[in-house]
């Protein structure tokens, strides 16, 4: 059993957008789906039965197209593993199914120790996913780092009590990027960043 050590944190990543190169087109999932504008889970969730597995069906669909055609961001591989040897632990926190998450994992020989799929409910936004992380691996929000391409990652770091890094690539910073802690154009930024592990 793990005793808790109060100063020790981890490093928790967002998956599409973040570590893979997006390709999810969430409109067309929408329109699919017959999905409204807005988050497409919760989305789901407001369906009835019938309606919501038609819709979960494109979701899966689009998800695993997505996983099997995966890319990852330039240097996220050496990012991850040279955060790893720095003795930082490492956690996925994403919305995909975690079996389309698994895919994209093992196609690219990434290595983390724990992942949560949209199955450990509720996701993100809410903290809860971040806190059960963090606990099952002994160490503290306060100690972590949320890592994410989507204000709602930031959201749900900052809930939960980590420090917050916003993932943007080559793009315009959005709005309300000043919300996140640090704002990085590449992952091999964070190793800078994020320093030793406490």
């Amino acid at each position: 059993m793990q005793t808790q050590n109060t100063s020790r944190g981890m490093l928790i990543f967002d998956l599409d957008g973040t570590l893979t190169i997006p390709v999810l087109d969430f409109d067309a999932m929408r329109a699919e789906a017959n999905l409204p504008p807005g988050p497409i889970l919760e989305s789901l969730a407001s369906l009835g039965a019938a309606d919501r597995e038609h819709a979960l069906a494109v979701v899966h669909a689009h998800e695993e197209q997505a996983a099997r055609n995966s890319q990852l961001q330039p240097g996220a591989r050496e990012t991850l593993s040279g955060l790893r040897e720095r003795g930082w632990p490492i956690g996925i926190l994403t919305r995909n199914a975690r079996q389309w998450a698994n895919i994209i994992l093992d196609t690219h020989g990434i290595e983390v120790d724990v992942m949560f799929g949209r199955e450990v409910e509720p996701t993100k936004p809410s903290p809860d996913p971040i806190l059960k992380m963090c606990a099952q691996f002994g160490c503290t929000a306060e100690a972590s780092w949320m890592i994410g391409d989507h204000l709602m990652d930031i959201e749900c770091g900052r809930a939960a009590g980590c420090r917050t890094v916003l993932m943007i690539g080559e793009g315009d910073a959005p709005d309300r990027a000043c919300e996140a802690d640090h704002v990085i154009r590449a992952l091999g930024e964070l190793v800078a960043i994020v320093g030793q592990p406490l």
